[in-house]
This record gives C-alpha cells, sequence and structure tokens, in this order.
C-alpha cells in the first residue's frame, strides 16, 4: 500500500473500485448494438441510414472504452489484494489520493503518466 494513503483511504478507493467494476459490467452487460451491419432496406423512419450507422459506431466505442476500463479496474483490484494498490507501477512512487480518488484504477502517478502520453504523440 501506498505510504500517503491512510487505511480508510485504501478502504474507500477498493470500495469505489468494486463498484465501478459493477457498474461497467452492467453497462457492458445492457449495451445494445451488436455490430451487425444496418441493412439498406430497414425503414428507420425520420433516422436516415447514415446517421444509424453513425449511432452504431458511437455505440461501438463506447463499449470499447467500456470494456479497456473494466481490464484496468480488474488488474486495480489485483493491485489491492497484492498490496501494490496506489503505488505507481512505472517508479514505484505513490499515486496520491486526489489523483486516485478521481481515477482509482490509475496505475501510474502524474509524471509517469505524462511521460506516457508524451511518447503516444
Amino acid at each position: 500500500m501506498a505510504d500517503d494513503l491512510t487505511d480508510a483511504q485504501h478502504d474507500a478507493l477498493a470500495d469505489k473500485l468494486h463498484a465501478l467494476e459493477a457498474a461497467l459490467e452492467a453497462q457492458l452487460g445492457s449495451a445494445t448494438g451488436d455490430g451487425r451491419p444496418v441493412a439498406l432496406d430497414t425503414a428507420f423512419g425520420r433516422v436516415s441510414r447514415v446517421d444509424a450507422i453513425q449511432q452504431q459506431q458511437m455505440v461501438k466505442a463506447t463499449r470499447h472504452r467500456a470494456q479497456g476500463r473494466l481490464i484496468q479496474v480488474r488488474a486495480a483490484l489485483d493491485r489491492v489484494a497484492a498490496g501494490d494498490y496506489g503505488d505507481c507501477a512505472r517508479c514505484g512512487d505513490p499515486i496520491g489520493f486526489g489523483r486516485l480518488d478521481a481515477r482509482p484504477e490509475t496505475p501510474l502517478c502524474v509524471g509517469c503518466q505524462g511521460e506516457a502520453e508524451a511518447r503516444r504523440r
């Protein structure tokens, strides 16, 4: 456990991760838009076929983001179980409660996250 997290903060963040995992699982379980092509002869009323395709792509992108975040949440829960939660996966420094409270699944401190984003550009 990171040096700067109190037991109460650690427990609150673990609870937040469990709640986030449940919410993401529910979102993915109820998501519509299974990726089937929009049929040419399907009548949409006032919605055009192009609009229907665009909406379908947005649903796919949202589902993809939720799946990725769920993977990150589960990895964070694994770190909680291992006693490594709250420490940066790259440098090992404490991540800090404020960052973890905003994004409890984050594996990186602000500095390492910035470096990772700079390399992606």
